[in-house]
């Protein structure tokens, strides 16, 4: 029988426990209008890690009756996510992938509306809307950098709906920023500030508009931490939820280059910890397995996850594993030569400078990284994903372990080893050629033409002409947070590169070199 995932579709429990895919035990047309009436929350940024893990949060309550209302999805940046998720009656099916292979289904239906700019009307509607407690945010790194004052850009929208809530009453409200990071609430309130002290010195908006959202009793920017890997939809599971009867599950890429699908594939780890700081109050997350507690241990988990336990060995396995020819992240870990560079990135020089948050122990964190989710085989993610932006993550990653290694005289940054040689290979890795000398595909990333700039004229097979080029680069504050020529790292990166790029084959025997010296 073919089913397809809208909401008449529900109806048909029968069919769709046979096939083991769990279904919402709420009245889902039910919680959408009382959503409609009484909005709670709303999201921007209708990604994967939203529509695969966010939202399911909200279903677990819903489900068990600890909560009325669903969440609102709002898009900006690619309208066609929005039209997408309205031909499904905005329903997903998430599947979460186990370590053992199999599947676990599950049709998500808190989601009751989705919009984008054009439904300008209904989101101030909903902004004026006393019951508003939540604003999240998914929306990259690159979200909170770009202020645009044309009225286009996501942190415009929600500032312009914001003056409409105040307009409206003052209500309180709290702005989540879920983006993966570091220190996203401060991020997200910068560029709320900015935009509206644009438009206040030309009177679009008052001085007092800007006082509310400086004032943490009405307006709330609350820290958090996020962790879940939810990879670009893959065909592999597109053809299972095919076998099993559900029609039109193909995933497309629209025309602003976002991977979507009906479907968001997703490991079975996870972890979401907020600063419990929501002046409108907030529904019980803690029942859904989420963490609340204070800016600082917020802070302490953020560390460990994006600085040494997780982030920068994808990172690591993202540039080698582009260079050595992998496309899957679970292959690239399985190499015995990147197995030991994520082993010694994680335990012998992030974990030292990491402090124990308490409510996760980072060992525990690091070994289940290690040794169950980047290996697993059933999750469809590759290095040229993960290498996307990766000018715009090395100052977190990398840079932030540095610093604490100066800021310490007993530990300095000379016995480090994994770190400069992985920034050593991503200077390889931006020329454009893998270690066979197969031209290779750049992931996109906004330093782009800058930093090619910079090695301009370098080719694999001439490393006598090396001049120095990477002096501007590594003293490069933005990039690295640090002058690394102040540091010996810049000497030892340098000669890591020479050596990668002496001929075919020299990222691996440089690898090998210095990983298992």
């Amino acid at each position: 029988m073919e089913m397809k995932l809208n909401k008449d579709a529900l109806q048909n429990k029968v069919e769709w426990k046979k096939i083991g895919i769990s279904l919402p035990a709420f009245d889902y047309e039910a919680v959408c209008e009382y959503t409609s009436e009484h909005p709670s929350w709303i999201h921007f940024g209708v990604g994967n890690i939203f529509r695969g893990y966010i939202a399911r949060l909200q279903q677990a309550l819903l489900n068990n009756g600890l909560v009325k209302s669903g969440i609102i999805a709002t898009e900006t940046f690619d309208s066609e996510i929005i039209d997408n998720s309205i031909d499904n009656d905005n329903l997903t099916l998430l599947v979460t992938l186990k370590p053992c292979g199999t599947m676990e289904n599950e049709v998500i239906a808190s989601i009751t509306e989705s919009l984008s700019v054009k439904h300008k009307e209904r989101l101030k509607e909903i902004f004026r809307n006393k019951s508003l407690q939540i604003v999240s945010f998914t929306i990259t790194e690159k979200g909170y950098n770009v202020i645009d004052t044309n009225n286009e850009h996501v942190i415009s929208v929600a500032t312009q709906l914001l003056y409409e809530r105040f307009l409206a009453g003052a209500y309180p409200i709290a702005l989540v920023s879920m983006d993966n990071c570091n220190s996203n609430g401060d991020k997200l309130k910068a560029a709320v500030l900015q935009t509206a002290s644009i438009w206040a010195k030309s009177e679009i908006v008052t001085q007092e508009f800007i006082d509310y959202l400086s004032d943490k009793s009405k307006v709330s920017f609350p820290c958090s931490m996020i962790d879940k890997i939810t990879p670009r939809p893959d065909e592999l599971i597109c053809e299972k939820l095919n076998k099993l009867g559900l029609e039109n599950m193909q995933p497309i890429i629209t025309s602003k280059g976002t991977y979507i699908a009906p479907f968001v594939n997703a490991e079975i780890s996870e972890y979401l910890v907020i600063e419990d700081d929501f002046p409108n109050g907030r529904p019980p997350l803690e029942a859904a397995d989420v963490y609340l507690t204070n800016r600082q241990i917020v802070e302490m988990t953020e560390q460990m996850k994006v600085t040494a336990c997780l982030n920068p060995l994808h990172t690591a396995l993202a540039v080698f594993g582009c260079l050595l020819g992998f496309t899957r992240i679970s292959d690239a870990i399985r190499d015995a030569d990147l197995k030991k560079l994520a082993e010694t990135l994680g335990y012998k020089e992030g974990l030292p400078v990491v402090v124990n948050p308490g409510i996760i122990d980072p060992d525990d964190f690091l070994k289940e990284v290690l040794e169950v989710r980047l290996p697993n085989p059933f999750i469809p993610d590759t290095p040229q994903r993960i290498a996307t932006d990766t000018s715009l993550k090395f100052p977190i990653r990398f840079g932030e372990t540095i610093k604490a290694y100066m800021a310490n005289p007993e530990k300095g940054v000379d016995g480090l080893t994994a770190i400069p040689l992985i920034i050593a290979a991503w200077f390889r890795y931006l020329l454009g050629e893998d270690d066979e000398g197969n031209v290779m595909q750049i992931s996109p990333d906004p330093m782009l033409e800058e930093l090619r700039q910079h090695l301009k004229g370098l080719n694999v097979g001439e490393s006598s002409a090396y001049n120095g080029e990477l002096k501007l680069l590594l003293s490069n504050t933005t990039l690295f947070t640090v002058n690394l020529h102040e540091t010996v790292l810049a000497e030892k990166i340098e000669t890591m590169f020479i050596e990668m790029i002496t001929e075919s084959g020299a990222v691996r025997n440089t690898l090998q070199k210095y990983i298992h010296s």
